[in-house]
């Protein structure tokens, strides 16, 4: 999504992260989750903290803080995201499988071979 796209999208957008982050109890976390949010929708191949905190115009450190040490209660956002799925959806079957990306290049650093049940190979 182009930002004038999401600039059209940013009120329910909003809207959508104040319902999903009520759990989260300080502010400035509600704030960053919702930053995060639309880092994920902008366009760019690479959802990457950095990337998306340079199409956003942000500093990474602050969203890769949020993601990887900021305590925040994930099961409470999850469960807000599956009824709001449910509310949506209204799904008869629920099937989860993983999702598997293919690599760029003959090597990843810190990633090994493993299976992709999308690709229904081993990456």
């Amino acid at each position: 999504m182009r930002a004038g796209e999401l600039a059209l999208w940013r009120g329910r957008l909003e809207e959508f992260a104040a319902e999903v982050f009520a759990p989260l109890a300080r502010c400035d976390q509600r704030a960053k989750g919702g930053l995060y949010l639309r880092g994920l929708l902008l366009e760019g191949r690479r959802k990457l903290m950095q990337p998306m905190a340079e199409r956003l115009g942000v500093d990474h450190q602050a969203l890769q803080q949020f993601m990887t040490s900021s305590t925040w209660p994930v099961e409470d956002v999850r469960a807000r995201l599956a009824r709001r799925a449910v509310r949506a959806v209204r799904p008869e079957v629920w099937a989860v499988d993983d999702t598997g990306f293919p690599k760029d290049g003959k090597a990843s650093p810190g990633v090994a071979r493993q299976y992709s049940g999308t690709l229904g190979a081993c990456i």
